[in-house]
């Protein structure tokens, strides 16, 4: 048996992902508030309790750790915006998916490490492919629920989802940008809600008789 080599090489692991867990929290914390460039990795390494050496055991260098980062702050945001989407009321749960994802975002660290940083510290395919996986993912689950319950129509799902989140990314840097963020948020969310009702299925007549075409699918 090799129940100590056993135990200490869990305790390893588990103590890498504790320091690793450090860094990440701790670079948010300084990525959120200073920025990027105004972050050094003596401080990144001073704030999260561990050695220099630690950081670059677990992170190619400070552009490696960020990624690490954004990619956090985009699964929360989705995670939120998730919360929303599993609904009962399909076209509700799209409507207020959407309008959480967008209100994410007007977090001072969330819009300085999505919005701002992202885009000068990681490649544009980088940034886009994070996106997607954490964003159009979950809105293609929510649409694919609305088209189910009859509230969209059946429509190929991953370019919808695609052109939606691209809307919403746009939203979000518009409000970032605005010299009136309140009053843009308002524009914002006004029009998000126009585009996704162009896509709503009418509500079908009291009289309709059942049959007819069935709906194409996804």
């Amino acid at each position: 048996m090799h129940t100590v080599g056993t135990n200490v090489s869990d305790k390893r692991v588990a103590q890498g992902d504790a320091t690793r867990a450090a860094l990440i929290r701790a670079s948010r914390e300084l990525f959120g508030e200073k920025g990027f460039a105004e972050t050094s990795t003596d401080e990144i390494a001073t704030h999260a309790g561990v050695t220099k050496g630690a950081l670059y055991h677990h992170f190619n260098g400070k552009e490696d750790l960020f990624r690490a980062v954004f990619e956090q702050v985009q699964l929360e945001v989705s995670d939120k915006a998730v919360a929303e989407f599993l609904r009962p009321d399909s076209w509700e749960a799209v409507l207020d998916g959407c309008a959480l994802w967008v209100d994410a975002h007007l977090d001072p660290a969330v819009r300085r490490i999505v919005l701002q940083d992202a885009r000068a510290v990681l490649a544009w395919d980088d940034v886009r492919a994070i996106e997607n996986r954490f964003g159009a993912v979950a809105l293609r689950g929510a649409l694919r629920k609305a088209m189910q319950a009859g509230a969209l129509p059946r429509q190929p799902l991953r370019p919808m989802a695609l052109i939606l989140m691209g809307a919403l990314s746009e939203g979000c840097l518009y409000i970032a940008e605005a010299d009136g963020p309140e009053t843009a948020r308002a524009e914002v969310g006004t029009l998000i809600a126009q585009m996704l009702s162009g896509f709503r299925m009418p509500p079908s007549p009291p009289d309709a008789q059942p049959g007819g075409q069935s709906d194409p699918s996804t």
